[in-house]
């Protein structure tokens, strides 16, 4: 099938004071084809689209939407060259409903009418494979049903070339697998899509054609079926990367984090966990899946001292070299100074990385001595070790900054987290949890982070791992917790079980009797 340009890029340019995002970038978007644009993390993929998408405006260069040049100034430019763009972060009003949120904002003359709203959206979702019901409010509303609300919402508007920011971020195995059947449809009806993704599988399964993007520059194209995920990582890259996630058996595993009868309610007086028990293992990795708002990010922060948990609850801590201390530190009832006090020695790497890991202003140095600034003697705290420890996580993880004393918060979102995971791991922590270590990070660097937690596994550390790519839960752990509603769905075998059984346990619970 011939395929024709619906977009193209010429000599793009786009730059933020001194950092030159996109360096005269060529390329084309074609009709009845999905498009995979990939790169590092800052190689300028989202600058890109974004300027597609009337975000940014390009500095230089033109763009010509159906080979007729245009000028691209605003979102609703966009949507007038019929582009639009499904941000990884929803923009949706809870309290509307479905066909509300998809119709706010348009212009139309005189009353608005819902119900023809609402049948003009049901043709659609007929007409591509979507399920959605427009009456539904959206806080009602799985993950899932808010990206699609979010894909009609463009198709609504006569989009017919879409952009698609890491769509498959938070969606189940079965969930992903529709969306893509989706995206086959409209590619058949003829429309052109764009879908920036880090996960190399999903790029071989869906695409037809890939886009590579480097620091910045355009490297060049190829299509799917003549390449390889290895290929395409050399090509982001510059150099041959190696793709293997290194995982040894667990060597004499012993129980380091024993959970029983955790329940958290959050500040509304909603429970988030609910009779939650399990044991992490020194010396091995246990993931944690669930669909987003599973209790994930309360479990962790529960068991760090952040969050009030429900009377009946335990958590006992034995540390590293103490295994026949069998009754362990009790965790419950502490505040982090108080777990750290007692001897604990747990590194934790939240889900918000400058809200609740690092202090944005403060440079590298300043957010290591935020760790050991008690180590001080009298009203002298020790300046170079900090220093020293920023200087080695910036060689060992490649951080790209300035300087150890530049401003974290400048930082772009990848070398924000490498500071983070660098500086709890050097704590050297007999407990090391981590909430999605490698979101936003390029394969590369995600890769490094495996390495690096692997080696704390070797250790003897118990390693808590929240991911949301279940391939890589399968690769890398060595058990698997699945959450569901606040509650565990299943415990399962990372080297036997599937990516199927793990998508079915993160959307209900085990029946009763059946083995966890």
């Amino acid at each position: 099938m011939e395929t024709v340009a619906a977009v193209q890029l010429k000599n793009i340019t786009k730059r933020f004071g001194k950092v030159t995002a996109n360096d005269r970038i060529s390329m084309e978007i074609r009709r009845g084809e999905i498009l995979s644009l990939l790169g590092e993390n800052g190689s300028g993929k989202t600058t890109l689209m974004n300027m597609l998408a009337g975000i940014y405006f390009p500095d230089e260069g033109e763009i010509c939407v159906n080979g007729k040049a245009v000028t691209i100034a605003s979102p609703k430019d966009a949507f007038a060259c019929g582009i639009g763009m499904i941000h990884q972060h929803f923009k949706l009003v809870d309290v509307f409903t479905a066909a509300e949120n998809i119709v706010l904002g348009l212009e139309d003359e005189g009353k608005l009418d819902l119900k023809a709203a609402s049948a003009r959206i049901t043709d659609i979702c007929q007409k591509y494979g979507f399920v959605i019901d427009p009456g539904k409010k959206v806080y009602d509303m799985s993950v899932s049903e808010k990206q699609t609300v979010e894909i009609v919402k463009v198709l609504y508007r006569g989009a017919d070339i879409l952009i698609l920011d890491e769509p498959t971020a938070v969606l189940t195995p079965q969930e992903t697998d529709r969306l893509f059947d989706v995206m086959r449809n409209m590619k058949a009806d003829g429309k052109a899509m764009v879908i920036i993704t880090h996960k190399l599988h999903e790029v071989m399964d869906v695409s037809d054609r890939v886009a590579v993007l480097r620091k910045g520059q355009y490297i060049g194209d190829v299509a799917t079926s003549d390449t390889s995920p290895q290929k395409l990582t050399d090509m982001m890259v510059g150099r041959a990367v190696t793709l293997n996630i290194n995982r040894p058996e667990p060597k004499d595993p012993i129980p380091r984090l024993e959970v029983q009868g955790l329940t958290v309610y959050d500040a509304m007086g909603v429970k988030r966990l609910d009779g939650v028990s399990f044991t992490a293992m020194g010396g091995e990795i246990l993931g944690i899946a669930g669909i987003a708002g599973s209790g994930q990010k309360e479990l962790l922060e529960s068991i760090a001292g952040l969050q009030p948990i429900s009377p009946g609850a335990s958590i006992r801590y034995r540390p590293i070299g103490h295994p026949e201390e069998k009754a362990g530190i009790e965790l419950v009832g502490k505040t982090p100074l108080q777990i750290k006090q007692s001897g604990v020695s747990l590194a934790f790497v939240p889900e918000d990385r400058l809200g609740m890991g690092l202090v944005g202003s403060l440079g590298m140095t300043g957010n290591m001595l935020l760790r050991s600034y008690r180590k001080g003697h009298g009203v002298f705290t020790d300046r170079k070790a900090p220093k020293h420890l920023a200087e080695d996580v910036m060689q060992k993880l490649e951080v790209v900054t300035p300087s150890v004393s530049f401003p974290v918060r400048r930082l772009s979102g990848g070398n924000v987290q490498k500071v983070l995971v660098g500086r709890e791991i050097a704590q050297e922590p007999s407990v090391l949890m981590t909430a999605y270590a490698v979101r936003g990070l390029d394969i590369n660097t995600s890769y490094t982070i495996y390495n690096l937690l692997t080696e704390q596994k070797m250790k003897g550390v118990a390693v808590v791992y929240v991911g949301e790519d279940l391939d890589v839960l399968l690769e890398l752990c060595d058990r698997i917790l699945v959450l569901c509603g606040g509650q565990v769905s299943g415990v399962v075998d990372a080297r036997t079980t599937t990516k199927e059984e793990v998508g079915l346990l993160m959307t209900r619970f085990k029946k009763e009797g059946e083995k966890a």
